[in-house]
Parts: structure tokens; sequence; C-alpha cells
């Protein structure tokens, strides 16, 4: 069994290989009501709707993830990272349709993938670190342990947006599926 707070490069390139896939089988092809709607508002602000998450996972991905991790290799912690515009897919990806969006966001982190691993990245390079703009100093390890974990938040999220849609239709099953009572602490 791994230890939980170990990071294991090779494990986190597995998981991530598999996030656009993941992606895809719950979402290519469903109506546009389903991909379109959302959990109501969260402190006064619509939620987010499988098409914005995938945007935002493609957003993550062109933007975020792969450009930290060369800040953290050249510059440590002089340079911080950008602030990210989390709610930038709300802009610039809602014209274009969740196929497109699936396909984008696999071809990004493949891409992304190939330039991780061409990094050759080594122990000694995991432990080194860079400056997140709200958290301080963070590890590289933890970038990418990060980057891993930030899927399953929005499959966490997916899962609930979508069974929000049958929420009344389930009658009193509701008591039995607790993704129905999920207060969203994942919101975005």
């Amino acid at each position: 069994m791994t230890d939980q707070k170990h990071f294991d490069l090779g494990e986190a390139i597995a998981i991530l290989s598999r996030g656009p896939a993941t992606f895809s089988a719950l979402l290519r092809d469903l109506p546009d009501n389903w991909v379109r709607s959302n959990e109501g508002t969260h402190d006064g602000k619509p939620t987010w709707n499988p098409h914005g998450i995938v945007g935002h996972l493609v957003y993550v991905e062109r933007f975020d993830w792969m450009r930290r991790v060369r800040i953290v290799l050249d510059h440590g912690e002089l340079r911080p990272f950008e602030p990210l515009d989390r709610f930038a897919m709300l802009k610039e990806f809602q014209d274009k349709s969740l196929d497109r969006l699936l396909h984008e966001f696999a071809q990004q982190r493949s891409e992304n993938l190939a330039a991780l691993e061409a990094l050759n990245l080594q122990s000694k390079d995991l432990e080194k670190r860079g400056t997140h703009p709200a958290f301080g100093p963070v590890t590289l390890s933890q970038l990418l342990a990060t980057w891993t974990t930030h899927d399953f938040t929005h499959l966490h999220q997916l899962s609930r947006v979508l069974a929000h849609q049958y929420r009344e239709a389930v009658g009193p099953w509701s008591a039995y599926l607790g993704v129905l009572h999920c207060n969203g602490h994942s919101a975005a």
C-alpha cells in the first residue's frame, strides 16, 4: 500500500492520463439540457454546469498546470505564479460545443503529459519550491498532486450536477442518495 502522504509521479501521470476519457464517457452525446443545466445558485451566483466544468478543465490545462511547473523549475520562489481566472471559461468557451471541449481537453492533456514526462523529473526536482499567490511557498510535488486531485474535484462536482437533474424524479429514494444531499463544498 502506498503511503498517502507520498507523491508518486508515475501514479499521478497514470491517473491524469485517464481524466479526459472519464469525462468523455460521462458526458459525450448527452442532450443539451443535461450539459447546460446546473444546481441553481450558491452564495447568490449560478453554479457550474457540465459544459462549464469541461471548459474550466480546458482552460487550466492550457494556462495553468505546465506554466506553473516551468515557473518552479526555472525561477523557484522568486517568481510567483500568476493568479488563475477560475471563471474564464464562462466567456472563452461559451459558444463551443461540449464535444469540441472534450476533444480539446484530451488533446491539451496529452500534450501536457508528454511535456511533463519529457522533463524527466527526479526526486530532487519534486522538492523544488514555487510561490502561490494565495498560499505562499509550495513544492513541485504539491503542485503535481493538486493537478491530479483537481480532476477528482470536478468529477465529484459533475456527479452532483448530473444527479441534480433527477433530484425530484427519484421521489422518496432521495433519502438514500447522498449525491443529492451534498452541500457543494467544491462548487467551483
